[in-house]
């Protein structure tokens, strides 16, 4: 029996764990970091919380005799999985990760493409004060809305998961929510908040996605915020289905 390893926390995550489960080839290990309050929780056995570092990653990987290794995290977790990569070589386990297809722009979208969501920020600033500018969808997270308190100009309906900790901007609104969402609910909120421009990572994801049919819809413009660049020389799947093949193809 192969022993898995599931750095997790997304939906493809959940989804790898469901088929791994069912298969008696596998036991598998879900691991979520423990930074949303009341986490969607994979099928299986579940650990919450980090390692330590890579060191500390890699002693769990070796203590505990696991087979594999998969980093199904998020595509902005670029501190996991450069720990995870750096602890899969270290323990000599094998490493794959699932990276879910970016966004891409379609005919009618109107992007701003930033490296980062300090970019994303001072992209806001360059257009305070224009007649099309003032109001903000930000979905970047709760860890970054910090970066957008220095907008004065700016009104900010901010849509989380769990409430930020650190400094809001001025002018806003908190929204706690989780997706999916659907095109009809996205084109509603944007509506009723007199929404101007959407500042978002492209985290890929399906079940968030449709926020850019309906910025696309009303005219909306995108501040998008690109991915980190993931590590080099790791094996990638782009669907829990993929992976699932991947690991069998081991076994």
């Amino acid at each position: 029996m192969q022993r898995v390893l599931i750095l997790g926390g997304t939906a493809e995550a959940r989804e790898l764990a469901r088929l791994l489960e069912r298969d008696e080839r596998f036991h598998v290990v879900s691991s979520l970091a423990g930074r949303v309050a009341d986490p969607r929780l994979p099928v299986g056995e579940t650990r919450i919380g980090g390692f330590g570092g890579p060191s500390g990653l890699a002693a769990f990987l070796s203590g505990d005799g696991f087979d594999v290794l998969v980093d199904a995290t998020h595509p902005f977790a670029a501190t996991i999985s450069r720990n995870a990569a750096i602890a899969a070589a270290q323990a000599s386990v094998p490493l794959i990760a699932v990276v879910r297809p970016e966004w891409s722009p379609v005919p009618g979208d109107t992007w701003t493409r930033v490296p980062t969501v300090p970019a994303a920020a001072a992209e806001l600033g360059r257009r305070a004060g224009e007649p099309a500018g003032g109001r903000a969808l930000l979905t970047t997270g709760r860890q970054d809305a910090h970066r957008f308190t220095e907008l004065d100009d700016w009104w900010f309906l901010i849509r989380v998961v769990d409430a930020p900790s650190g400094p809001l901007p001025r002018n806003h609104e908190l929204l706690r929510d989780r997706g999916p969402y659907t095109i009809e609910s996205e084109r509603e909120l944007m509506l009723a908040n007199r929404i101007d421009v959407l500042v978002t990572k492209n985290s890929g994801s399906a079940l968030v996605a449709a926020k850019l049919a309906a910025a696309r819809e009303l005219g909306v413009q995108v501040i998008m915020v690109d991915r980190p660049l993931p590590p080099g020389g790791v094996d990638t799947a782009t669907t829990a289905e993929q992976a699932y093949r991947a690991l069998v193809s081991q076994s």
